[in-house]
């Protein structure tokens, strides 16, 4: 069976390759972005894929359900640093071929569901599985974007990089990056797609304004 890790991280690729060769895996293709993805895929449609999701440019969770629809013997693997709780529960309540897996799980984790992935059985790493089973009527309210928050939205929903708001704002790099990931966090999105969907519907930009 043919594995392929999708994402863009080397630091991460380089990790979750030692891991399938100390189990013993070592037929694993690199992909590191939405093209090379679905080449790939076109060559082995059976494949198990370890995708971050976040950092690859998919327009929504419906284009990556359009995926699995289009690759139905390929399994999925969501394995990203944070996922919005309403995004995983329609991935996992539209198939059955998708795990799901934070970068923060414990290695006995990470090992398990690669395990898994391979027999084609779903998992769901502790802390999203926690997450799933609270009732949505006691989750807690959305926290409103503070002023710079809503500010480095608006940049980001006019397509400038956090290269650019940061050199705009005179501020760090990482300091920037952080404001990006609390505010996907608050928002409760995945990437820069979903997150300029929100910044129009919330009208933050202007129809007129936005342009790709």
């Amino acid at each position: 069976m043919n594995i392929i890790l999708a994402d863009n991280q080397d630091i991460t690729r380089a990790g979750l390759l030692y891991v399938f060769e100390q189990i013993g895996v070592e037929n694993v293709v690199t992909a590191t972005d939405k093209a090379a993805l679905l080449d790939k895929l076109r060559d082995n449609p059976c494949s198990v894929v370890i995708l971050d999701y976040t950092l690859f440019d998919f327009s929504g969770d419906s284009e990556l359900l359009i995926l699995g629809e289009r690759f139905k013997n390929a399994f999925l693997v969501l394995f990203s640093e944070e996922l919005s709780l309403d995004f995983v529960r329609r991935m996992v309540g539209t198939s059955l071929s998708v795990s799901v897996l934070l970068k923060e799980s414990p290695m006995s984790e990470i090992t398990d569901c690669l395990k898994q992935a391979l027999a084609h059985k779903r998992y769901i790493c502790q802390r999203m599985l926690e997450m799933m089973l609270v009732p949505a009527n006691t989750l807690e309210s959305k926290v409103p974007l503070t002023k710079t928050e809503t500010e480095i939205l608006r940049d980001i929903a006019l397509g400038m990089t956090t290269k650019e708001i940061a050199e705009k704002r005179f501020s760090s790099f990482h300091t920037v990056n952080t404001h990006r990931k609390n505010i996907f966090r608050k928002i409760e999105v995945n990437n820069v797609h979903e997150a300029t969907k929100y910044a129009i519907k919330s009208g933050l930009v202007d129809t007129a304004d936005y342009y790709i």
